[in-house]
């Protein structure tokens, strides 16, 4: 059986809206570990060209080494890639205006993250509180923990984690400071706040999204992409955007009817593609995936 970390979401269907050709110029701002980007590099052929953006440095080496085996496979008629290892907010930077087939981003943590203890993504295993995508530079969750004073920690967990609880919850982790490991805050936080009848998700999922989106500036980044897609992609290039919860949902919805309506964009998806029953069962990780897809006009 395949780790859950080889499985990339809804693949059929971001190949299907990305319309990969061969020949073409295609961007996978998150590249993981090369799950979707294995599949377009296929479809690109010995003429086409695949740039990956992964600010995350161990993801980046993993990618490489998977997609080193499929040149070995495909010889002449693998692609040429090349590796950006930064921010995809950076793409504007660094790709010309008007180059793209294609642009898919893959939004929030990885498996290959979520599945190591020691980079502190995860309450299911207990690691340090990091939960950086960028190992190199910035704060960690752990200095957001224990620095931050009460009211900004509680604000940040109901705006970034939508958890009705937050005050009490960032009263507790006050209380409970220094907290320095990932198995530590989940105490505090379910101790604190119990699980709701009904949920069915673990009571510290909200406060570690709320970490883990403030300590990468995910919110920003999206932003970031969001307004430089349309000046990087040709006419007709595509845009594949999957979304893991609602806040990163809207921000695509939202600026893709603002494109929409200032005829940059024609959105392909009239509401977001999910993932079918089967792949659900498959991979527990896109029960959660929300696609929307759009072209440049």
């Amino acid at each position: 059986m395949k780790s859950p970390q080889h499985v990339p979401v809804l693949l059929e269907e971001v190949l299907e809206y990305l319309n990969v050709r061969p020949g073409g110029v295609i961007v996978d701002a998150t590249l993981g570990l090369a799950g979707h980007s294995l599949e377009i590099a296929k479809r690109l052929g010995g003429k086409g060209k695949l740039i990956g953006f992964d600010r995350d440095p161990e993801a980046m080496e993993k990618a490489k080494a998977r997609l080193e085996v499929l040149r070995a496979e495909l010889g002449d008629a693998m692609p040429e890639v090349a590796f950006e290892p930064r921010a995809f907010s950076e793409a504007s930077g660094v790709i010309a205006p008007g180059s793209l087939d294609g642009l898919l981003a893959d939004f929030g943590v990885s498996s290959l993250q979520l599945d190591e203890a020691h980079r502190g993504f995860s309450f299911r295993t207990d690691g340090p509180l990091d939960m950086r995508m960028d190992t190199r530079s910035g704060e960690t969750a752990e200095q957001v923990v224990n620095q931050e004073d009460e009211n900004e920690l509680a604000d940040l967990i109901y705006e970034f984690g939508e958890e009705r609880r937050s005050r009490r919850i960032a009263r507790a982790i006050v209380r409970a400071r220094p907290i320095t490991t990932t198995a530590e805050l989940a105490r505090i936080v379910s101790a604190e706040a119990p699980p709701m009848k009904g949920e069915k998700i673990h009571p510290a999922t909200r406060t570690f999204q709320a970490l883990r989106i403030r300590v990468n500036n995910e919110l920003g980044e999206i932003q970031s992409l969001l307004k430089s897609a349309g000046s990087l992609l040709k006419p007709g290039g595509r845009l594949v955007l999957i979304s893991f919860h609602s806040l990163e949902d809207r921000l695509v919805k939202d600026a893709f009817k603002a494109a929409k309506d200032a005829k940059i964009f024609e959105i392909l998806t009239k509401k977001p593609v999910v993932a079918a029953e089967q792949e659900q069962m498959r991979n527990p990780r896109s029960r959660s995936a929300k696609m929307r897809a759009a072209e440049k006009v």
